[in-house]
Parts: structure tokens; C-alpha cells; sequence
């Protein structure tokens, strides 16, 4: 862990601030939304457009780095990322902000992108699962303290929108300044959806529902507390408990996931993450349960993607895991822009109101949960000693961090297997 940290500090630092941004200034639109008069639905299509332009540049920011290089991205798109955070207040409508969250997914998937290269390339086969694990830490620790930093400024001016665009100008600085050389850069194709269903159904339809959890509980918790009268402390605690709750909890499923049927563990995860939703729903009015209800929420959902993602390794061969990734993040991102949609219909005045947030979260998990029995029915558990390893792995990680990932699993797979053949030789 320590030479991860002296080779990567400057990244890893960076990438704290970047997320610190990133939090801050999804949490501000769902206050300010609801300052300006923006109705649920608006600010849904709001929430949703990030989804979109992530997912696009998801596939686009690869070819520009071959095009034009890390450097040039990564300033260009730190510009346009900093300049749209101070756009948001200046053009209080709701088309400008659907407009700006595209530009901004686009160009926080790019910056992702760019980054986990260089993360990947300071990394080497002894540490990279490390240094995969801290920086995905470091992820989620940035959107928590984001949260502090929402109390510091009035959401109705514009203190707030300016300190998130200083601190993602800020973060680009110990990374730009830093981190040398360049690495070389190369992304695996993806597999076809087709194949990809067919190798794991569970892992397909288990990513396309978690996208819309995940994408309700990034983009629409800030909206869901403004619409139910929290207040700022209040919203702030509430947003954050998601990311505790994955952090808090990311090991220990990760530790039962190699011991145990996956199936099940999923199973027994998206279940629990009802619970929690369902009792948020209809206990909402209690400030304790809803933060034990998001806490929940987060700390199943968020560890389930990583364990989706181990799932689906377990039915392929090694050299389709890194082909996989691209498959599992389109369907993922898929989900992610329908589910802030569905969520904010939900959560309208004459739908079910602010309970409407957790009842997609609950229906959703739900679904997993009943699908996950299916899947059991239909096909032999692997043996638990076949099955690949769990990598850390969060929902807001690029396709760089997901092809690291699989190459963590491939190793300690490979690793495991010639330890095997050597105690029976």
C-alpha cells in the first residue's frame, strides 16, 4: 500500500478533489432545482443527462486520447467541466442544466478514463489490486466529504457552484504536474451483448436494474430531501449515508463472495436493500430510519456491482473477461439514464410524492432478487474453489478501471491455479 501511495499520490489526490467536485455539484442542483421551482420530472431529465453523456463518453474518450494524447484531454476536458459548474447558476432553466449534465458526464467519463490509464501504468501485477481498491476508496471518501463542503455556501447564490469549480480546476494540478511519462494506451473490444446475456443472464439484467438504483441514489437523494422539507444538514447527512454505507460495507460482502454462492449473495443483497428502501418509504418521516435506510441502500447496492461483475467472470474464459467489461458498463449505463426518469415520474405531486423515490429503489432490487432465484433454478452454482476473485469496483468507475479489475481477477485466478497444480504434483 505504501508504494502505491508514493507512486500515485499526486493521482490519487487529484482524484479526491475531482470527486469532491463531482458530489458537490450533484448535490447543489437537487437544492437549487427545488429553489428555481423546477418540477420533479425536470429535474429528473436533469439528473438522467449526466448518464448520458457519461455512457457517451464512455465510448468516445478512448479515441480522442489515441487522437490527440492524455495531456490534451484531460486539460480540455478539466475546462469544460469547470466551466459549466459556474454556467449552472448564471442559466437557471432547465433545458441549460439538461444541456450542461450531458457535458458534464462526458467529460468526467473522459477524465476517468485518462486517469485510470495513468493509475493502471504507476501500478505493476504485485499492486495493482491495491491500488485499484484505494483509488475506488478515494472515490467514495471525495463524494462524502463533498457533502461537508454542500453547508459551506447558500444554495441559492452562487458561493457553491464556485468552490466545486475551484476544487475541480484545483485537482488537475498535482495530476498534470506530477505524473510522467504518459502511458500508452489501449482499450480490449468488447464482446457482443448477445454473447455476453448468454455467458450471464444474471450479470446482464442484474447491471441493467442496478443502474437505475445507482443512478436514482447519485442523481435524485439531493432532489428526494429538498421534496420532503429536509433541511441542509439534513440533506447533507442523508446523501452521504449512501457512501458510507458502501464503503463501510464493501468487504465484508466482498468476503462472503468468495466463500459462497453468488446467487444467493446477490440475492440476500438486493433483498436487504429492499428492506431498507421499503422502510424508508414508509418511515420517511423519521430523520434516524432515513439515514439507516440509505446507509442500507448504499452499503448493498453499490458492493453488489463489484459482485455482478465477479458473477459474470465466473462463466468466462479468461481471455473474454476484459472483452466483458465494455458489455457490462454499456447495459449498466443504460439503466443509469432511464432510472433518475422513472424516479422523478414517481416522485411527482400526483404520482406518490417523495415516497416514490425508494419505491423505484425498492421495485428494482426486488426484481434482482426475484430474478437471482431464477437463475438458481435454472443453472449448477460454480464450486466455490473456481470461482474468480471480487475486485473493488464502484458504478462511477470508467472502462479503464473495469478492464484493471478483470485483469486483477485473471491474475489471482491464474495465481490460484498453479498454486493447485503444484500441491497435487
Amino acid at each position: 500500500m505504501i508504494q502505491v501511495l508514493s507512486s500515485a499520490w499526486a493521482l490519487l489526490l487529484g482524484m479526491g478533489l475531482l470527486m469532491v467536485g463531482n458530489g458537490l455539484q450533484g448535490t447543489i442542483l437537487g437544492v437549487r432545482g427545488q429553489l428555481e421551482g423546477f418540477s420533479t420530472l425536470e429535474m429528473s431529465f436533469v439528473m438522467s443527462a449526466y448518464f448520458v453523456g457519461f455512457l457517451g463518453g464512455s465510448r468516445l474518450a478512448p479515441e480522442m486520447i489515441r487522437r490527440v494524447g492524455h495531456v490534451r484531454v484531460f486539460a480540455a476536458l478539466a475546462s469544460f467541466i469547470s466551466a459549466v459548474m459556474i454556467m449552472y447558476p448564471m442559466l437557471a432553466d432547465p433545458i441549460a442544466w439538461v444541456l450542461g449534465r450531458v457535458v458534464i458526464g462526458f467529460c468526467f467519463s473522459g477524465v476517468y478514463v485518462t486517469a485510470e490509464s495513468w493509475l493502471n501504468n504507476s501500478a505493476n501485477n504485485e499492486n495493482r489490486g491495491q491500488a485499484l481498491s484505494l483509488y475506488m476508496i478515494v472515490q467514495m471518501l471525495g463524494i462524502i466529504g463533498a457533502q461537508g463542503l454542500f453547508l459551506l455556501g447558500d444554495p441559492a447564490g452562487y458561493e457553491t457552484f464556485v468552490i466545486a469549480s475551484i476544487l475541480v480546476s484545483v485537482s488537475f494540478a498535482p495530476i498534470l504536474l506530477s505524473i510522467s511519462p504518459t502511458p500508452a494506451f489501449d482499450t480490449t473490444k468488447p464482446m457482443t451483448l448477445r454473447e455476453l446475456m448468454k455467458s450471464s443472464p444474471l450479470g446482464c439484467v442484474g447491471m441493467f436494474l442496478l443502474g437505475g438504483v445507482f443512478s436514482a441514489q447519485f442523481g435524485m437523494s439531493a432532489v428526494y430531501g429538498a421534496q420532503a422539507g429536509l433541511s441542509l444538514v439534513e440533506i447533507s447527512a442523508f446523501v452521504a449515508a449512501f457512501y458510507v454505507g458502501a464503503i463501510v460495507l464493501q468487504y465484508p460482502l466482498g468476503w462472503f463472495s468468495d466463500r459462497m454462492d453468488r446467487r444467493f449473495l446477490i440475492l440476500l443483497a438486493a433483498a436487504t436493500g429492499a428492506v431498507g428502501a421499503v422502510s424508508g418509504m414508509l418511515y420517511g418521516f423519521s430523520f434516524e430510519i432515513l439515514l439507516a435506510s440509505a446507509f442500507v441502500i448504499g452499503g448493498m447496492t453499490n458492493p453488489l456491482y463489484s459482485l455482478l461483475i465477479a458473477h459474470t467472470n465466473d462463466f468466462l474464459e479468461y481471455e473474454d473477461m476484459a472483452a466483458a467489461s465494455g458489455g457490462l458498463i454499456f447495459i449498466n449505463g443504460l439503466g443509469a439514464i432511464t432510472g433518475p426518469v422513472i424516479t422523478g415520474w414517481l416522485m411527482g405531486d400526483a404520482v406518490f410524492g417523495p415516497p416514490g423515490f425508494f419505491l423505484i429503489i425498492a421495485v428494482l432490487l426486488v426484481a434482482l432478487a426475484a430474478y437471482s432465484v431464477y437463475r438458481m433454478t435454472q443453472r449448477a452454482a460454480v464450486p466455490v474453489d473456481e470461482t474468480s476473485t471480487m475486485s473493488t469496483l464502484y458504478p462511477t468507475a470508467s472502462p479503464v478501471a473495469f478492464e484493471v479489475a478483470q485483469e486483477v481477477a485473471i491474475e489471482a485466478a491464474e495465481a490460484e491455479f498453479e498454486e493447485g497444480a503444484r500441491e497435487t504434483a
